[in-house]
């Protein structure tokens, strides 16, 4: 039984990642056919590095990727803290409309956002592209921050002030820390979303305005060229690097507090407390 779980598993990850490995493994392709193995060389690297309109299309992804993630995680959070407070079934009122973007199709809500740039004169272009991200950013920020604010003790705000902190600092040095995973993990499914999204930015980029997917779909009726293949084993390896990093952080975070529970606990700080 056990070795038919492992072979299961075996499956599984195969499947998965059998596509990106051949990609990476073709990005390193001497020749220029995806059917026929050239010899190892790093051509197709260099001649990403030259080739301007991928590169134009790169930066404009990564900019409206990070600016749309900073600006979600600062409202979806503002957002988050606010239902945190709101009356019990009013917060679950709002938390299930928060899920109607997650689950709506991306064509529906990039022909929707399309209608209303059109109805109140909003011209296609970067901004457009922009406050495309942001809208359909928000609301994974805030599926991100509200479990955090759920597992956090509700008095450590109130503690905080009568300890003498003013809002700003008890906000700051306590509300903050206590939920920056889900804040971090928001701004990172935001960034990772942004960069992913094809549909919604097709709708809402004006003329002049190209993303990397918009570019690669472009190029995918005349043929993808190799430099795609150099261009997304960078961006698998920059992810990969990216979620090992919040890991290890989350897992030092986790013993960190696991080590302050049993200090707390301990026989000496018990006896110190009842004196």
């Amino acid at each position: 039984m056990k070795v038919l779980k492992s072979a299961y598993s075996g499956l599984i990850f195969l499947f998965l990642y059998a596509p990106i490995a051949v990609l990476i493994a073709f990005s390193f392709n001497g020749a220029k056919s995806r059917g026929a193995w050239g010899g190892f060389s790093f051509r197709w690297y260099e001649s990403l590095a030259q080739n301007a309109e991928i590169l134009h299309a790169l930066r404009n992804t990564l900019v409206i990727a990070l600016l749309s993630a900073v600006i979600a995680t600062i409202i979806g959070t503002a957002a988050a803290l606010g239902m945190h407070h709101m009356r019990r079934g009013l917060a679950n009122f709002m938390l299930n409309v928060t899920y109607l973007p997650v689950l709506n199709p991306d064509i529906v809500t990039g022909i929707s956002l399309l209608i209303l740039y059109v109805f109140i004169g909003i011209n296609l272009g970067f901004s457009s592209l922009l406050l495309a991200h942001i809208t359909f950013n928000i609301p994974y920020v805030i599926l991100s921050v509200s479990p955090r604010l759920k597992g956090m003790n509700r008095h450590v705000f109130e503690a905080a002030l009568d300890l003498g902190a003013g809002p700003a600092r008890a906000f700051f040095k306590v509300i903050v820390p206590e939920i920056l995973p889900g804040i971090v993990n928001g701004f990172l499914l935001a960034v990772t979303l942004s960069i992913d999204d094809f549909v919604i930015s097709f709708f809402t980029a004006g003329p002049g305005v190209s993303t990397l997917s918009i570019t690669v779909y472009s190029m995918a009726r005349k043929g993808i060229k190799p430099e795609i293949n150099a261009l997304s084993s960078i961006m698998f390896v920059v992810v990969l690097l990216l979620l090992l990093t919040v890991n290890i952080r989350a897992g030092r975070d986790i013993r960190r507090r696991t080590q302050n529970h049993v200090r707390s606990r301990s026989p000496r700080a018990l006896s110190s407390r009842e004196h």
